[in-house]
């Protein structure tokens, strides 16, 4: 249980920030495939069922302006920043651990 935040820029303007926050780190990998897949549903509003590989997902990711999660360390008593790169092998190891691979 380690609380995490979320800080999203999609683009470059400042006022495309947004933040949400989560009570795991696995809610937030959650998370941002949740914001993944509404990303889908609106370039693709008249599919009916949309799939997608673990390559676009991660295209997405590194097209995002900015994304990184803090996540609150009891050890130190305050939240670690983590970039892009942490959260792809997050999202990975989930993901694979999902699929029954683990």
């Amino acid at each position: 249980m380690s609380h995490t935040i979320l800080l999203v820029q999609p683009h470059l303007r400042p006022d495309t920030r947004t933040y949400s926050d989560y009570e795991t780190i696995n809610e937030c990998l959650e998370g941002i495939c949740k914001i993944f897949e509404e990303h889908l549903k609106r370039m693709n509003p008249n599919m009916s069922s949309i799939t997608y590989d673990i390559s676009q997902l991660f295209d997405f990711v590194d097209q995002l302006a900015d994304l990184s999660c803090l996540v609150f360390s009891k050890q130190i008593g305050a939240y670690v920043p983590h970039n892009k790169d942490w959260i792809k092998e997050k999202i990975y190891n989930m993901l694979r651990k999902q699929a029954g691979k683990s």
